[in-house]
């Protein structure tokens, strides 16, 4: 939107509807504007990622990347819901995302980071006139200059035949978290955001799933399920505690989505360390298991610091 006075313009930038990306309070969301481009189905998502975020916060000079993470996840449902006319409703499942960045992207500096998701969707899948799933590429670009990739892709399904799948869940668990491991070892200062709980067998880099339904962002609404982002940051978490690099920045995340962690049942976070990459980062493969069936996988990538 733009006002002009006799001096010069004057530009307001907004967010886009909390609805379109699946937020209930308007502090989390994250895209400000979108607009589709000559080619088909590639569109530009415009971001903003806060200088202070209650949970993402910057830390030693840089931006958390997991504001890139769930930019990435609000670009999917916002673009299915504004461009592919998928109903308020409708049910999406992840089922991969990933990213490949440089240290570039998350440097804080005085302002907000204005982030452009030059976004490509391909292997568009209908039913009938109705979406039923795709994947969608991501380059992000600061002042012009492309410093990450990324992909995603979902399915959704319709409130009918998502009830016929899933039955009546619980939207709270029954089961009380266990108590937070220590904040420092996962990059944390409250343990609050902690998402691990020691492991009451005493196994070596297995934790459990601390599931908070009363928390405010990693369940912003009620759901039936453990979402996405929240087995993202446990991954995130394990990757830090196995490791020892608490304050390490994730420059790279390969995820993968199973089935469904239910909110109801334990679940635990394997995370093995699998050496270094050619570049030096630690990888680290971790896995969600909930009876005895694996939720989740994803590989991170951790860069030090002082690097």
């Amino acid at each position: 939107m733009t006002v002009t006075t006799e001096s010069s313009p004057i530009v307001f930038t907004s967010i886009v509807p909390r609805q379109y990306v699946h937020r209930a309070a308007v502090s989390e969301v994250l895209l400000t504007s979108w607009h589709p481009t000559a080619a088909p189905h590639t569109f530009v998502v415009d971001a903003q990622w806060p200088r202070g975020h209650s949970l993402f916060a910057q830390s030693n000079g840089y931006q958390d990347s997991m504001l890139l993470v769930e930019s990435v996840r609000q670009v999917g449902s916002l673009l299915a819901h504004a461009e592919f006319e998928v109903a308020f409703g409708h049910q999406f499942l992840m089922r991969s995302i990933s990213f490949a960045a440089t240290r570039e992207l998350f440097a804080a500096t005085p302002a907000p980071t204005e982030v452009e998701l030059h976004t490509v969707c391909r292997d568009i899948v209908r039913r009938g006139k109705n979406l039923a799933g795709m994947h969608y590429e991501v380059t992000a670009k600061v002042n012009g200059v492309a410093l990450a990739t990324a992909g995603a892709a979902f399915n959704c399904t319709g409130p009918t035949v998502y009830k016929r799948l899933r039955g009546e869940r619980p939207m709270q668990t029954r089961l009380l978290p266990g108590p937070a491991i220590d904040p420092r070892r996962v990059g944390r200062t409250d343990p609050q955001h902690v998402v691990l709980s020691e492991d009451t067998v005493g196994r070596g880099n297995i934790w459990e799933l601390r599931v908070d339904t009363s928390h405010p962002i990693f369940f912003d609404h009620p759901v039936d399920h453990v979402p996405g982002m929240v087995l993202l940051e446990a991954a995130r978490q394990a990757a830090h505690a196995a490791t020892g690099l608490a304050d390490a920045l994730v420059l790279d995340l390969d995820s993968y989505f199973e089935r469904y962690a239910e909110l109801d049942a334990r679940c635990d976070i394997e995370a093995i360390p699998a050496g270094v990459d050619a570049g030096g980062d630690a990888l680290v493969d971790v896995r969600g298991i909930q009876f005895d069936r694996t939720v989740f996988t994803a590989r991170l990538a951790l860069r030090p610091r002082i690097r």
